[in-house]
């Protein structure tokens, strides 16, 4: 097994469990799976039946809470009190920003939650990140890293791409890119103009603190050999620019940020610095940079559907079978 094969493995250390489906159990919200509980989250969710419905075979928010008004303020309840009880590693890094919980991407949210806390829940997260690169007259082709303050609420102190920040209520994927180049890396606008839309990479990553299937949007920005990040938001202790040969050997190492690691592979794939002739599980690791998350949870109902029927009778009130 190649070494880059096996960190590509790292970050979908969940999809390639096989789920764990015997352990964890789809989380239900209309009828429809928007996430995956794991056993110790379900032991505190029994504390909360009026808000969690708990049963062998899933996790239902109760159905009786109609809109997203209510489903979210009920919800937002119960992580508060399990935040002050300190139950949950996650929950330590509550941010006061949340995320949406839908059933697609382009669907109607069917309630938010802090954004620390979707891990809990399995919710598929949305993100953005920029590789910022240059093609400096010197060292060829490089891209800028930044590593992160030693205060942030997770991966303190790690190496990441140049700009990244999730998909949150209210913000758009290019509102988002935007504000976080500004933020994290102070680019003007008038290089930004240069953004270029590069695909999606997903991957299932698990940690102590939770599941996290992500979606990260990406995109390259070109920059001249000139232009230094400078951060604006905090968030960044320092900046460093790699040349493209040797960003393999920066992304793998323990100081860089797990689940940031596909983004800047594929800028190596996709500028021909991994090949198919230097990596000798080339196409195996690509496939692991693009996870089918958008329909994953409806095979995982369909591979619960006997928990369903044993509970329900009738598996047809599950509108993702």
């Amino acid at each position: 097994m190649s070494r880059l094969f096996k960190f590509a493995q790292k970050f979908n250390s969940f999809y390639l469990s096989g789920f764990k489906a015997s352990e964890c159990k789809p989380f239900l919200v209309e009828g429809f799976q928007v996430g995956l509980v794991r056993p110790e989250v379900m032991k505190e969710l029994l504390r909360y039946p009026e808000v969690f419905l708990v049963s062998s075979g899933y996790v239902e928010l109760n159905p009786a809470f109609r809109d997203y008004e209510e489903r979210s303020n009920h919800v937002d309840k119960v992580l508060r009190e399990l935040r002050a009880e300190n139950v949950f590693i996650a929950l330590k890094g509550w941010r006061e920003e949340c995320y949406e919980v839908k059933t697609e991407f382009n669907s109607k949210s069917l309630l938010k939650m802090d954004r620390s806390a979707t891990c809990l829940f399995g919710i598929r997260n949305y993100g953005v990140d920029i590789n910022g690169y240059v093609r400096h007259p010197v060292m060829g082709l490089c891209l800028w890293f930044q590593k992160r303050s030693s205060t942030k609420q997770t991966w303190p102190g790690k190496w990441d791409n140049m700009v990244g920040g999730g998909l949150s209520v209210g913000h758009g994927i290019l509102e988002t890119a935007f504000k976080e180049a500004e933020e994290e890396a102070s680019v003007p606008d008038h290089l930004l103009r240069n953004l270029c839309s590069a695909g999606c990479v997903s991957f299932f990553f698990e940690s102590e603190r939770g599941l996290f299937p992500n979606t990260e949007f990406v995109f390259d920005l070109e920059l001249p050999a000139d232009f230094v990040p400078e951060n604006a938001d905090g968030e960044v202790e320092a900046f460093e620019l790699v040349p493209a040969h040797q960003c393999l050997e920066k992304i793998l190492a323990e100081d860089f940020k797990t689940t940031s690691t596909p983004v800047a592979l594929d800028f190596l794939i996709r500028h021909g610095v991994v090949t198919a002739e230097n990596e000798q599980e080339y196409l195996k690791v690509i496939e692991l940079l693009h996870v089918p998350l958008q329909s994953i949870y409806q095979k995982l109902v369909q591979t619960n559907t006997n928990d369903f029927i044993k509970e329900n009778g009738n598996p047809l009130l599950f509108k993702n079978i």
